[in-house]
């Protein structure tokens, strides 16, 4: 079996997002690997340039924030590095590039989220990750 080295966890709060988290960390472990969790806002830059003010911006990425701090504290610090990510834009595409960005070794992404914004990983995002994904790329129900 491949080592996997770097794994991408895109989360969003959902119920099956932290499915996703504890799957992530059990793979991490058994590997050795680091983890790389990222909040996505589901937000087009039109929209960001037209007609969205800083304190909205400002509240979407405090509520990744909070996400992203809930499952870095489940990450056992001593056995596995991990770090949280935040970006904006269309989820399947921020995914992809994330991804490539930092030399992803596996995607684990949920199904189907429904977090505080909605549509931050749907099921078509996680298809779009699974056809397009240059690494292999692990769903969790």
């Amino acid at each position: 079996m491949m080592g996997f080295k770097r794994i991408l966890v895109p989360i969003d709060g959902s119920e099956i997002s932290e499915r996703t988290v504890e799957q992530a960390i059990y793979l991490a472990e058994i590997n050795q690997a680091k983890l790389d969790f990222l909040y996505v806002a589901n937000i087009n830059q039109l929209a960001i340039n037209a007609c969205l003010s800083e304190a909205i911006l400002e509240a979407v990425t405090k509520a990744g924030n909070v996400i992203l701090d809930r499952a870095i504290e489940k990450v056992p610090k001593d056995l596995i590095q991990v770090e949280g990510y935040t970006e904006t834009g269309s989820p399947a595409v921020a995914i992809l590039e994330f991804a490539e960005k930092m030399d992803s070794d596996l995607i684990v992404i949920g199904s189907r989220g429904l977090g505080l914004v909605k549509g931050v990983l749907l099921g078509s995002v996680s298809q779009h990750v699974v056809e397009r994904a240059k690494c292999p790329v692990i769903v969790v129900k």
